[in-house]
């Protein structure tokens, strides 16, 4: 019997040797494409196995490819990112799924170290990248805070067309830029919107804007370039209320009609998946977890297959 590690091997290479092959492989070739996302899994779960073994397993479970943290404390270091970011992928993608996303700390083109990151990048053929969350400025009133990112954002956007890369901004629950859906229509104004875009989050969307996330979705849909999917309820933890999260489908997003809207608008973008809920660790990205490491990949296993099952049913 063929393992599934060997079938996706064998099968990518296959593919390889079609035109579009690339393409049509990531996003479920020998499937009925419409009805299978392109999950990637978020490698800060997995913080605790080294590069083969993340690959490995990611294969294993059933995901597309992994979305590799390359930040501090993350898989990758960024003062390591020429000799460590070309082995992580070769790891990785030695297991017959792709490594083409990453999330990191990018801030501006005036960052030497941002430099080298996005350069190997492109060199390792990574497509996508997330930016880090941007701080309000002290001295700078909201406004013009804004208006200073947006510049950012458009010498990145910049850099991106040069690189062959596609730079993501994810909309975040907090005090950060990006918390409303107007801030990251603002930064994204003046970019090359072909290599700069959102990275929209669905959770952080319902937490921050309730029962007017449809409105944000409409406002960024022409800006989407991953989404990320996790799911949370409203709870109170020592008295006080706060989102909990909790695994996919058993929270309060409303993904039927999330990704009903989703295929309205002919949007089937790449998907990190997030596991924030209590995983003995691994939920925060920790190297040593208090869990058996099978608890971790199960609740991986079982969150893929509901986004899948969802997306189909939608």
């Amino acid at each position: 019997m063929t393992t599934r590690r060997e079938f996706i091997t064998k099968t990518a290479f296959a593919a390889s040797l079609l035109p579009f092959s690339t393409y049509a492989f990531q996003n479920g070739f020998f499937e009925e494409t419409d009805d299978v996302l392109d999950v990637n899994i978020f490698s800060k779960h997995l913080q605790f196995l080294d590069y083969k073994n993340t690959g490995e397993m990611a294969a294993e479970i059933g995901f597309s490819g992994v979305d590799l943290t390359v930040r501090p404390k993350g898989h990758v270091l960024p003062e390591l990112v020429k000799t460590d970011l070309p082995k992580a992928v070769k790891a990785i993608t030695a297991s017959g799924i792709n490594c083409n996303m990453m999330t990191t700390s990018i801030e501006s083109v005036n960052n030497a170290l941002d430099i080298d990151i996005l350069q190997t990048a492109a060199s390792e053929n990574i497509s996508f990248y997330r930016t880090n969350w941007f701080k309000y400025k002290e001295d700078l009133n909201m406004q013009d805070s804004l208006l200073f990112y947006q510049d950012e954002i458009k010498k990145l956007s910049n850099l991106n067309e040069k690189l062959g890369l596609i730079g993501c901004y994810q909309n975040h629950a907090g005090l950060s830029v990006g918390a409303s859906y107007w801030e990251i229509q603002k930064i994204l104004e003046t970019a090359n919107p072909k290599h700069f875009g959102a990275q929209y989050d669905i959770r952080h969307a319902m937490v921050e804007g309730g029962n007017s996330w449809e409105n944000g979705l409409q406002l960024l849909h022409n800006n989407i370039k991953v989404i990320v999917l996790k799911d949370f309820k409203w709870g109170q933890v020592n008295g006080k209320w706060e989102p909990i999260n909790v695994p996919i489908g058993e929270g309060m997003v409303n993904f039927d009609k999330y990704f009903k809207l989703l295929k309205k608008q002919n949007l089937k973008p790449p998907v990190s998946l997030h596991l924030e809920y209590d995983l003995g660790g691994a939920e925060k990205g920790e190297s040593n977890i208090t869990v058996d490491k099978k608890v971790v990949f199960d609740a991986m296993r079982s969150d893929l297959k509901k986004v899948q099952q969802l997306w189909k049913n939608a």
